[in-house]
C-alpha cells in the first residue's frame, strides 16, 4: 500500500509541474493588442484603416494572424446601431492589418476586430476608436 502511494504521490508531482510548466509558455490573448496606425481618417467608402497587431510583453508587431470577425459602428457618439461595411484587405507588411471600411458620416467610429493569433489559443477581440473627418 505504501509502494501505490508513492506512485500516486509522484505522478500527481509530475502533472503539477507539466501543468505549471505549459502554463508559463503560452501566452495569453490579454498579452496583445490591436493599436490604431493613425487615429484619423477621411470620410468615404472603402476607406483603408491600418492596425498593428503587438505582443505587449515584447512591443514588437505579430505577423500571419487571422482577423475573422470584423464591426464597424458609430457607437463612440451614442449611435451603436449605425453600422457600416468592413472587410479586411491584404496586409502591406508584417505586424500590419488593413480593413476598409464606409465612413458615411463624420464623427466616433468604432472598428471590432475578432483575430486568432498564430501557435495561441483562444480567440483576441479588440475595440478601436477612430474619428471620420469630412
Amino acid at each position: 500500500m505504501n509502494e501505490l502511494r508513492k506512485h500516486v504521490a509522484a505522478a500527481a508531482l509530475v502533472a503539477c509541474l507539466s501543468t505549471g510548466l505549459a502554463g508559463n509558455a503560452a501566452a495569453a490573448m490579454t498579452d496583445y493588442e490591436f493599436q490604431l496606425v493613425d487615429g484619423t481618417v477621411a470620410m468615404g467608402k472603402d476607406i483603408p484603416v491600418r492596425v498593428r497587431l503587438v505582443d505587449k510583453r515584447t512591443g514588437m508587431t505579430v505577423p500571419d494572424a487571422v482577423i475573422f470577425e470584423t464591426r464597424l459602428d458609430m457607437a463612440p457618439d451614442g449611435m451603436e446601431t449605425m453600422t457600416a461595411p468592413v472587410e479586411v484587405a491584404p496586409s502591406p507588411e508584417p505586424g500590419i492589418y488593413v480593413v476598409k471600411g464606409n465612413f458615411v458620416m463624420a464623427g466616433g467610429w468604432r472598428i471590432s476586430l475578432g483575430a486568432k493569433v498564430q501557435g495561441e489559443e483562444g480567440t483576441l477581440r479588440n475595440e478601436l476608436v477612430l474619428k471620420a473627418t469630412e
